[in-house]
């Protein structure tokens, strides 16, 4: 039998919803007052949407061979990551086998090393490869996790990103990630307010549970040690992507510098294999966290995955809903899981691309199983109105 071929490749946008969490209403907890790399400037302080955290929207990548099976995936992107699918990258994934997905995946990288590398070219490359894996499950009628080797253990184990720590602990959950509200711009006063806070939900969740802190790229390596080591009368567990995503050096200082027992993690916002080996060759991290939507989708972060196992590091994908959950029940080096609480006071447990996406699970008591569903188990809501590219 001829093997399936490639006959269409459809990218599509949406604004106010989907794979782009930024992107919520004001009064949501992730457009909250929280340190970012422009809270230097008053004026893009209050709100993470104020300097165009929002602006992009989500991006959609279907894929159809030519005996009518589909696949689909999404991630951040919108509008100019559409046109980078279609006008570009297209040309790469027409007539082809998609089980040729690791020539597939070097010829969309390659072609756009001129203008990509990481960032907005990635997270298109991103989703198309999801898009194959998702078509490919669909083809062979078995999940994606099967086809990575299948499942390491029964389910996953997952902590939560919120506000409301105390309330994930009542989930059943195992511990709750804390947006870092104020950096160094805000001085002695944000600092001591960013101290209560921690030491308020230590008090409420007891010793045991673990509490991390988010820094967002808002710090440099004076004011990301000392937060460290104040942080550590209240057992903070690891202090995430406190300093700017290319400062590797930065990162190997801190690690060493740190209170002993307390963990360095980054990498949300690297992308590439060769980006995640500067993180291990340098020693910046205990964990590292790609985003499987961003770095390169999962023909590459499976490769990330195996340099950082042979090393002894830990990986835990930024929460990407699915798309990690199928990667890291396979791995033995990926123990638990990042849950993102979409609900705007972290009170509930909601699907993180509702609307967009229809049967996407989520955990039950802080614990999940994956399906028999084929691809990603997946489909998109067709209630949602997807843009097409001017023609």
């Amino acid at each position: 039998m001829s093997p399936v071929k490639i006959r269409q490749v459809r990218a599509s946008f949406v604004q106010g919803g989907g794979a782009d969490y930024h992107d919520q209403s004001r009064g949501h907890w992730i457009d909250d007052h929280i340190a970012t790399p422009m809270s230097k400037y008053p004026a893009y302080r209050a709100s993470r949407q104020s300097f165009g955290l929002n602006v992009l929207g989500t991006l959609v990548v279907e894929i159809e061979a030519d005996n009518g099976v589909m696949g689909f995936a999404v991630t951040t992107g919108g509008e100019p990551a559409a046109w980078i699918v279609e006008r570009h990258l297209s040309r790469f994934l027409l007539g082809v086998d998609p089980s040729e997905i690791e020539r597939i995946w070097e010829q969309m990288y390659l072609s756009t090393l001129f203008y990509g590398r990481k960032g907005l070219a990635m997270n298109a490359i991103s989703c198309v490869d999801l898009a194959i894996w998702d078509l490919l499950g669909k083809l062979r009628g078995e999940p994606v996790y099967r086809m990575l080797g299948g499942a390491v253990r029964e389910e996953l184990v997952f902590y939560a990103t919120g506000s409301r720590p105390d309330l994930a602990q009542k989930l059943g959950f195992i511990g709750g990630k804390l947006p870092l509200h104020h950096g160094p711009a805000e001085g002695a006063d944000g600092m001591r307010r960013n101290l209560e806070l921690l030491g308020e939900m230590r008090a409420r969740v007891g010793p045991e549970f673990w509490l991390m802190y988010d820094c967002w790229m808002s710090l440099d390596l004076d004011y990301a040690v000392r937060l460290a080591q104040d942080s550590a009368a209240f057992a903070l567990k690891w202090i995430e992507e406190a300093l700017l995503p290319d400062d590797y050096w930065g990162y190997a200082e801190l690690r060493k510098r740190v209170p002993a027992g307390m963990l360095v993690t980054t990498g949300e916002h690297e992308a590439g294999l060769l980006g995640f080996r500067m993180l291990l060759e340098m020693e910046c991290a205990d964990i590292l966290q790609p985003d499987v939507g961003w770095c390169g989708g999962l023909t590459e972060l499976i490769r990330i995955s195996d340099l950082a196992e042979a090393r002894g590091v830990l990986v835990v994908p930024h929460g990407s809903s699915v798309y990690s959950y199928h990667f890291s029940i396979t791995r033995r080096n990926s123990p638990y899981s990042e849950f993102l609480m979409m609900a705007p006071e972290a009170d509930r447990v909601i699907p993180m691309f509702w609307p967009l996406l229809l049967d996407e699970p989520v955990p039950v008591n802080g614990r999940l199983r994956l399906g028999e569903a084929p691809g990603f188990g997946v489909r998109l809501n067709p209630d949602c109105a997807l843009r097409s590219l001017a023609r």
